[in-house]
């Protein structure tokens, strides 16, 4: 078996719940102020919380930085649904 993301990185940096900086995001899928999908080397990741926004953001090397209540941060698995309930579900609310 292949073990998912071998020889790529990805760091996650959580500062009191309130600033999420994260490198290895290849592209951000969606997001409004209760949800984050991104895309990163590792695969789909959601972050969930209260009052998120993008504070800064970098594609070419990979970087985001995110600011708010920060209550979740989970991978998909791979071939699931990555637009999931946050993005549909509200869209069909």
């Amino acid at each position: 078996m292949v073990e998912q993301g071998k020889g790529k990185r990805q760091e996650l940096h959580l500062l009191n719940r309130k600033l999420l900086e994260l490198s290895g995001v290849l592209n951000v899928e969606s997001f409004d102020s209760e949800e984050f999908l991104l895309q990163t080397e590792l695969g789909h990741l959601t972050i969930r919380g209260h009052n998120l926004h993008i504070k800064n953001l970098n594609l070419e090397q990979g970087l985001v930085s995110i600011e708010g209540q920060v209550n979740s941060l989970s991978y998909l698995e791979p071939g699931g649904n990555t637009s999931g309930k946050g993005f549909l579900g509200k869209l069909f609310r």
